[in-house]
């Protein structure tokens, strides 16, 4: 081994957290020296209590309590060196750091207490995430998938957004949707419509009758009396809108009924182009339609097409200038990027245009249809 590569492993010990933790300790000798050595009218003891609240702010409440223990001894040294631990002056100053410094440590620990239950939450949220949003798979049938989700609160991992994939004996279906509302007071609702377009998404042979059923799913809970008496939650303003695509297996086009949802984006050969629908339906809940209520929008996807289903809080997002994200601009600097590749981008630059941080929970999904080309699978595998 080079005494290059040995360096790392005997400097490893060196951390920038272990830095900051030393500041105190020298903060602590330095004053306590030159208050020491400095003429008797001049007191720079009271400074030791900066030790403790520097420790309080990068480190714990077990750093912050030694930090406060030798400023505490410290005060003491100095007084003995000075006039003597029976001046009412020094009695006061170390009765006054031993106050403050408690004072600290216990903001320290209650501090520590709040981020045990805030890292609790975030474990639930992230579990909820994978048992309810279940990760696409990269590889479905002859279409590559990707997906990406932004949860506007911050202690959340999951909302009222949703998505879902389901394989049929001829082709995948998607499912893209938006519960009114955002973060966990919609969960679940996001949760009910996954659990049914589960259920049936494989058992109904047209996309309208698997939009009846769905629709019927929603409008039957909010008419619970649970639901009406929940006084957070007016029933009769519940709904979701969503999108729903049937993509063939052996064909060169999707089958699509609109909910109220944001058009879906076709990247195509560098174009962009939105999948309108020319009669979208009512959002799941508010309609109540039968089958023939729905109609289905046919749109062009052959091999190397790429198609972006995402929610209004992509499009609302706004800037500092209150500009919303010009989505449609923006997507055509990486249509032709894989699907993972593509979102990656797309969230990088959401995010930066919003600040960071999004006021509305947003999903999105990525889908390539596959050619058969030396360096792609055939279709079906």
């Amino acid at each position: 081994m080079s005494p290059q590569q040995s360096s790392p492993g005997r400097l490893g010990w060196w951390r920038p957290g272990r830095a900051l933790q030393v500041i105190p300790l020298v903060l602590i000798v330095a004053i306590t020296v030159v208050d020491i050595l400095a003429p008797p009218e001049i007191h720079l003891g009271p400074l030791l209590i900066v030790a403790p609240a520097l420790a309080a702010s990068f480190g714990g409440a077990r750093a912050t309590t030694v930090a406060a223990l030798l400023a505490i001894a410290a005060q003491v040294l100095i007084g003995l060196f000075r006039d003597g631990l029976t001046t009412a002056n020094h009695l006061a100053q170390v009765a006054a750091l031993i106050g403050v410094s408690a004072f600290i440590v216990l903001l320290r620990v209650l501090r520590d207490r709040h981020e045990r239950e805030l890292h609790q939450v975030r474990s639930v949220s992230e579990a909820a995430q994978r048992v309810l949003l279940r990760p696409l798979p990269d590889r479905i049938g002859p279409l590559r998938l990707a997906s990406v989700y932004l949860a506007a609160e911050a202690e959340a991992q999951i909302g009222g957004d949703l998505y879902a994939v389901a394989r049929t004996p001829t082709g995948t279906r998607l499912l893209v949707g938006d519960v009114r509302g955002k973060g966990l007071a919609s969960l679940g609702d996001a949760a009910l419509l996954l659990g049914a377009f589960r259920a049936a998404a494989h058992l109904h042979s047209t996309l309208p009758e698997l939009a009846t059923y769905l629709d019927g799913s929603i409008c039957w809970d909010l008419a619970q009396p649970a639901a009406a008496d929940d006084p957070g939650e007016d029933p009769g303003e519940s709904f979701i809108t969503a999108v729903i695509l049937d993509i063939p297996d052996d064909g060169t086009e999707i089958r699509m009924v609109d909910c109220g949802h944001p058009p879906p984006l076709l990247l195509r050969r560098g174009t962009v182009t939105a999948l309108t629908a020319r009669r979208p339906a009512p959002p799941l809940g508010l309609g109540d339609l039968t089958p023939d209520g729905y109609q289905v929008e046919v749109f062009p996807f052959g091999p190397g097409d790429r198609l972006l289903m995402y929610t209004d809080g992509v499009i609302e997002a706004r800037d500092s200038a209150r500009s919303f994200y010009p989505l449609d601009e923006r997507i055509g600097r990486w249509a032709g990027e894989h699907p993972a590749a593509l979102l990656a981008q797309l969230r990088r630059d959401l995010l930066a245009h919003a600040g960071g941080h999004l006021d509305d929970d947003a999903a999105m999904v990525a889908v390539e249809r596959l050619g058969t080309g030396p360096d792609e699978p055939a279709a079906g595998t």
